[in-house]
């Protein structure tokens, strides 16, 4: 995201999806079109966070660079400058890792 800057709102954040190995532990090339999407990907933008019972902010538990899993079905899909990203729910990942 270079050149558009885009900010999410409240819990959302922006993940772009990591591509997947092509080929098997084995050595099998997986066609294109047997690939499942990955669920693991890489935050590049977060949203401020949600306001608790009292009106206090809370700030979420990731930040930009922070390589999650989330569930197969987790995001809407979105194409900003031409790249393929989703916009999920900090309670949508269900993981950081490293």
């Amino acid at each position: 995201m270079a050149k558009t800057k885009f900010r999410p709102l409240h819990d959302r954040v922006v993940v772009r999806r990591v591509e997947s190995e092509e080929k098997t532990k084995g050595g099998i090339i997986i066609p294109d079109t047997a690939k499942e999407k990955p669920q693991e990907g890489e935050i590049i933008a977060v949203g401020s966070g949600n306001r608790d019972e009292a009106g206090k902010l809370v700030a979420l538990d990731v930040k930009a660079g922070d390589r999650v899993l989330f569930g197969k079905w987790s995001g809407t899909e979105i194409k900003l400058d031409g790249e393929d990203l989703l916009i999920m729910k900090e309670s949508d990942i269900m993981g950081v890792l490293g």
